[in-house]
């Protein structure tokens, strides 16, 4: 584990990061939240363009909805000695066809890990989206998001995965009520616990 200096060095070398600047579009601004206190951790996919403008994550329409999934006021949410907000990539990607493009994968493979050992005080990590679902899943992770998601049990209470929340992603909420009616009350019960 790194001294106090060093964790906080290493915040700041985040912060700087231009590792793929010539890669995103509005150029980098690295957006996370981290505390060695945290004990939940939300592994999400990457800021979007209201998050790059704001420098706050989850600061738009998918935050809101994540806040109420979570039972959660902002206040609590932006608590970073209670919540680590790590996006597997920390710059905003672009916009491609069907919605904002894929993480930059340069910045999990540069930090991630890094960080991760050193938020030893983590109990639970919500995992949103694919993206993250194949990092801290790997193998164990099911042939679909869905089947993954329907299968939180499998993972719980140390991990959770769970689909964006996202408003593109309507449709899947409304193709799978079982995740608001009988998942949601379980991953604010344990929210509860660690909170």
């Amino acid at each position: 584990m790194m001294t106090s200096t060093a964790f906080t060095k290493l915040q700041s070398e985040i912060r700087a990061c231009t590792l793929c600047h010539t890669q995103l579009p509005l150029g980098p601004r690295p957006v996370l939240q981290i505390s060695r206190a945290a004990r939940i951790l939300i592994a999400g996919q990457a800021p979007g363009s209201k998050v790059h403008a704001s420098g706050i994550p989850f600061d738009d329409a998918s935050g809101d909805r994540l806040r109420d999934w979570l039972g959660m006021d902002r206040e609590t949410f932006y608590d970073a000695s209670r919540v680590a907000i790590l996006p597997m990539g920390f710059c905003y990607p672009g916009t491609g066809q069907s919605g904002d493009l894929p993480p930059r994968p340069e910045c999990a493979v540069a930090w991630r890990e890094k960080i991760l050992r050193e938020l030893t005080s983590l109990k639970l990590t919500l995992v949103i989206g694919q993206y993250a679902m194949d990092w801290h899943l790997g193998s164990r992770a099911k042939a679909t998001l869905t089947e993954t998601v329907q299968a939180w049990r499998d993972f719980s209470p140390q991990l959770w995965p769970m689909p964006h929340p996202s408003p593109r992603n309507n449709i899947w909420l409304k193709k799978n009520p079982w995740f608001i009616r009988d998942v949601l009350p379980e991953l604010r019960r344990q929210v509860r616990l660690l909170l």
